[in-house]
This record gives C-alpha cells, structure tokens and sequence, in this order.
C-alpha cells in the first residue's frame, strides 16, 4: 500500500514538474492551430494555443497556422517524443496521438 502510494506521488510530481518547465520554457502561439477529424464535425480550432492540449478523440489532420512550432505528442500529457509541425504546415494526426503543445 505504501509503496503504491509512493509511487503515485512520484508520478505526479514528474508529471507536474514536467508540465510546469514545457510551459514556462516557451511563449504563447499567436495565431490558429486547426484539427479536422471527421466530414460530419466542425474544425476545432484552437485560439492562441499555449501548453499542452488535448487533441479530440478522431483527429485526423493539424493545421498549424500559428507562428510557432507545433508539437504532437502520443499521450494526452505532451510527454516524450513527438511530431513537429512547423508554421504554415499541416499533418496527418498519426493513430493514438493525444496532444499537443504550441
């Protein structure tokens, strides 16, 4: 019990600390990040993005219209490796793909 108690805690210290330097590191996007998931839902776009964002569930295809590199990250924490996508470029979301940080 205490060891799995510790170890919660822990992982929310990572995580917490992790979070805390990704979003102090860098400024604020300005500019529109633009998600397209299915033909039947409209575009979910994302004003002025800053920190980690979480990518609807169909994502399909990101379109960075911002003026700052776009991250996607296979977790929903902006955690580990992840694809760049750079100012006025768009991808293909790859399949479990959660988030993503501007």
């Amino acid at each position: 019990m205490i060891v799995r108690v510790k170890a919660v805690l822990v992982s929310l210290a990572v995580a917490a600390a992790t979070l805390g330097l990704a979003g102090s590191a860098r400024a604020a996007a300005s500019g529109d990040v633009v998600v397209f998931s299915t033909e039947v839902q409209p575009l979910d776009v994302y004003h002025d993005p800053a920190g980690c964002r979480r990518l609807p569930a169909l994502a399909h295809v990101l379109s960075n219209l911002s003026d700052q590199p776009v991250r996607i990250y296979g977790n929903p924490f902006c955690l580990g490796p992840s694809l760049v996508v750079q100012p006025g470029f768009g991808t293909h979301v790859p399949g479990g793909a959660g988030s993503f940080s501007a």
